[in-house]
């Protein structure tokens, strides 16, 4: 409510009690009589100090020929107004709108933003956090979002996630972008899918082609692989590692840069675990199953076993051929359902450890 604005004035129900009894011709011992109530007590609820329970809201609708409801509802209108008219609750309408914006809790306590405890400080560091001038301001992000979304738990993640995302790239110092050299340069990107720990390598390389590369862990109620989008002329890969297995790991990061060599319009913010809606998504899908394991050479190699007899020295031996771990390939395997999920999952080792100095770290407050 605004400071300058006063709360309507509501009358107590006692004064439409008095209403009711001067249209009957009857005074208050004569209303006590016929609700067999003590008179104080009567005096006391015309006169406001003592409420209007619903038993007494049940006798007074029995009374006039009313219904209890409009009682009640009055004895709440009024008491609403009181407490409006003592204390007015800026400051909690101000809180609420932060907390809609992010996940304030979770992000102050990443050290993503920081201040001390007062309002004032909290709501600016909010808003320089989301580049926006004040609270009532929508956050101009390159991944869209429907404005009605704005206010729910998982979108507020979301913006947040992107956000941080932005910062953590403005940092760094990449190359000249240009999409048809990004684009030849896959192939000598893949090398580094043969051993889980050149995935090390992979920042650096796609520095040098002028893409920014940052890794930020998904935030709660989020469901985030990954995200592909433009600042400054300049894509922006950005994964949450949501998944720590290789092939995860290589998948997303190839659907991501797909986006960008496909010339996808927009930003993209990616869970994988979903099936694609959309033809981009589909496009993407493909594009990065292709580059990963060659169509031609998956068929061949699926031609010469027996569903679903694929054994992990088939597997290894393929992926060998093929210059990938062999964690990639059972990827695919199981994706396609010719292995079942629990069979060789050793083969997909994690990644993080090897991705270390890269990854957002926790900085508390």
């Amino acid at each position: 409510m605004s400071a300058n604005l006063r709360p309507a004035r509501v009358p107590p129900p006692g004064r439409i009690i008095r209403r009711e009894l001067d249209a009957r011709g009857w005074n208050q011992k004569e209303l006590a009589h016929i609700m067999d109530r003590p008179e104080q007590t009567i005096s006391e609820i015309v006169n406001g100090k003592k409420r209007i329970t619903p038993k007494t809201a049940l006798e007074l609708a029995a009374a006039f020929g009313t219904s209890a409801d409009l009682w009640l509802n009055l004895e709440a209108s009024y008491q609403l107004y009181q407490a409006r008219k003592e204390q007015d609750h800026p400051d909690i309408a101000r809180k609420s709108r932060l907390y809609s914006l992010v996940p304030l809790t979770e992000i102050r306590r990443l050290g993503w933003i920081k201040g001390s405890d007062t309002l004032d400080e909290i709501e600016r560091a909010v808003c320089d956090f989301l580049d926006i001038t004040t609270p009532n301001a929508i956050p101009q992000l390159a991944v869209s979002f429907r404005q009605s979304d704005i206010g729910d738990p998982e979108i507020a993640g979301e913006i947040a996630w992107i956000k941080r995302v932005e910062h953590l790239a403005q940092k760094q110092t990449v190359g000249e972008f240009d999409r048809e050299h990004l684009k030849s340069a896959i192939p000598d990107l893949l090398a580094y899918a043969h051993h889980a720990e050149d995935v090390s390598r992979v920042p650096t390389f796609l520095h040098q082609l002028g893409v920014h590369f940052v890794i930020v862990p998904h935030l709660s109620n989020t469901y985030i692989d990954g995200a592909a989008f433009t600042m400054h002329s300049h894509p922006i890969v950005a994964l949450t590692l949501r998944y720590d297995r290789i092939d995860n790991f290589w998948f997303t990061l190839l659907h991501e840069l797909a986006h960008i060599i496909a010339n996808h319009e927009g930003g993209y913010l990616d869970d994988l675990s979903k099936e694609a809606d959309s033809q981009v998504e589909i496009e993407a899908n493909q594009m990065a199953r292709d580059w990963l394991i060659p169509p031609e050479a998956f068929t061949a190699f699926k031609s010469k076993v027996a569903v679903p007899y694929f054994s992990e020295k088939e597997i290894r031996s393929f992926a060998k051929s093929q210059g990938r771990h062999p964690g990639i390939v059972l990827g695919r395997l199981h994706y396609d359902e010719l292995v079942p999920y629990k069979n060789l999952r050793k083969l997909l080792v994690p990644v993080k450890k090897h991705l270390e100095a890269w990854i957002d770290k926790a900085n508390p407050e």
